[in-house]
């Protein structure tokens, strides 16, 4: 079902701060949910504490994972604008998600001033001494009422056997998807960009041939082929540069549904018992 009360929240500005004095550096991140318009200040291991919060209350909800952790090179700036971008799709998906958005854990993070420290420690304490988490989520849901509110057992087991089957495949096709785009943007990359400029290359070192002709009528025919070696270049970066703007956003895409789908096995199994 969609959210009844739609919201989203920018990710944008990292920027690397410190404390201790300067001997602990990490990335911030400004965050402005469109339904307070408030800007908040949130590092990565403020999202680790959330999702840990969010995957521990609600066994039978699909809590997408996040980019993952990186130990080395956290400041370089490719890692930061992608890990960024990771957000950002998680983000997108935790506003739209009829349950997960409305959770305190998570409004809390999203509103809780990142100049009040005490008020964040008492609402990460609140959420952390959340008894109804687990098995315990159950006894929050109300079962339905009335004519017509019964479920079949039969079409529930078929219902849920058919998703099994869905998952078991979509995760199968995701991942090879996720593997053959992966290669195919590292050869245009690389590979494709290289061969290129081997013929650019080759055109160049012609180019530089024609040019000790010093014949006036060779002028015309030397630019032309210096002009071919630069463009056979510039295809070369072409090929580098597109993987970027199609390629890239997919696996993106893909990255969040691989999180998905490695978590319906235990959800399923939650939802057989």
């Amino acid at each position: 079902q969609e959210n009844p009360y739609p919201f989203q929240c920018s990710i944008e500005d990292p920027t690397k701060q410190t404390k201790f004095k300067g001997m602990k550096s990490y990335i911030a991140y400004k965050l402005v949910p469109s339904h307070t318009g408030q800007q908040v200040h949130r590092r990565y291991k403020h999202f680790d504490w959330l999702y840990g919060r969010l995957a521990e209350k609600f066994p039978v909800i699909s809590v997408p994972h996040l980019p993952e952790k990186q130990a080395t090179g956290r400041f370089e700036e490719d890692f930061i604008s992608k890990r960024r971008k990771g957000l950002a799709w998680w983000m997108d998906h935790m506003c739209s998600h009829p349950v997960l958005a409305q959770c305190d854990a998570f409004q809390h993070f999203l509103t809780c001033p990142s100049t009040d420290e005490k008020a964040w420690k008492q609402g990460k304490r609140k959420a952390e001494k959340d008894e109804m988490v687990g098995a315990n989520f159950f006894l929050t849901i109300s079962v339905p009422t009335g004519p017509g509110a019964s479920l079949d057992l039969q079409e529930v087991e078929s219902q849920v056997d058919g998703f099994k089957a869905f998952t078991k495949k979509m995760d199968e096709s995701a991942l090879q998807l996720n593997h053959t785009a992966n290669e195919f943007a590292r050869k245009q990359v690389t590979g494709f960009k290289k061969e290129y400029q081997k013929v650019g290359h080759s055109f160049k070192c012609l180019s530089q041939a024609f040019e000790l002709d010093q014949q006036a009528f060779s002028v015309g025919l030397n630019q032309a082929i210096a002009f071919t070696a630069e463009a056979y270049d510039a295809i070369g970066d072409l090929f580098a540069d597109q993987p970027r703007q199609d390629l890239d956003p997919v696996m993106d895409l893909l990255a969040l549904y691989q999180g998905h789908l490695a978590n319906f096995p235990d959800i399923i199994h939650v939802q057989k018992g």
